[in-house]
């Protein structure tokens, strides 16, 4: 068995991340290449909780002209779109999985229990979080720290869109400084967008660190968990 440097892992994955080139939607070919990945990670012994975003579907501020906490509650039904989507295409490959969501739909998801989503990482299954925190006014950043902090993960894998922790976005400044390491306290005295601050500082106050990787190259998920060098770790 290949050398793991990290055992149970909370991954992050933007509701973008999952719509490929389409930026909209759930792209099959997309999900089913993280899905691998996961298998792949999951067959190494690590234990995976996903927690996913809707940004694919909805986004919050897409209803600025909709009362906030409406607007936030579709975002929630997005997220549990996707889960179940993540939860499809990993019991196509054999990995067994568990949507868990934060406000109840019992007809297609469990609720979130601690000691239950822990029963199933001991048990090897995948559990995938949806419906963010279940309150408005957090993202799903916030919902990813609580349950990391919750089922007592090794670490938070942020995969997003940009292979790491940059000053400023490199896409609009080339002299943008590309950080291997950063503290909590630096990403949120210099605003660096790593995640929304309430999440950071929930990340900085529970000790649980952060490795921001690129999403689109879907074997950094592999290399994260047997500690390879990508991205930047946010401690």
């Amino acid at each position: 068995m290949a050398e793991l440097k990290y055992k149970r892992v909370l991954l992050k994955l933007s509701g973008e991340a999952l719509a490929g080139n389409k930026k909209t939607g759930v792209d099959a070919d997309t999900v089913g290449n993280i899905c691998d990945k996961i298998k792949e990670i999951v067959e190494l012994g690590v234990q995976v909780a996903i927690v996913v975003g809707g940004g694919n579907f909805w986004r919050g501020r897409n209803g600025h002209q909709m009362e906030r906490t409406t607007a936030d509650y579709m975002g929630m039904l997005a997220t549990a779109m996707n889960g179940l989507a993540l939860q499809d295409a990993l019991e196509a490959r054999g990995i067994y999985s568990r949507v868990q969501t934060a406000i109840e739909m019992r007809e297609i998801a469990e609720p979130f229990i601690q000691r239950k989503a822990e029963k199933h990482l001991n048990r090897g299954r995948v559990v995938i979080f949806a419906c963010g925190t279940g309150h408005p006014y957090f993202t799903t950043d916030t919902a990813a720290v609580l349950r990391a902090t919750e089922i007592k993960a090794d670490i938070l894998l942020l995969g997003k869109t940009i292979d790491a922790v940059y000053s400023a976005d490199p896409k609009i400044d080339p002299t943008a400084i590309r950080y291997d390491e950063i503290s909590y306290l630096d990403v949120l005295n210099k605003d660096l967008k790593v995640m929304d601050s309430t999440a950071t500082a929930m990340c900085r106050d529970n000790k649980i660190p952060i490795l921001v990787f690129g999403i689109s190259d879907p074997e950094n998920i592999v290399r994260a968990v047997k500690g390879e060098k990508i991205g930047t770790i946010v401690s």
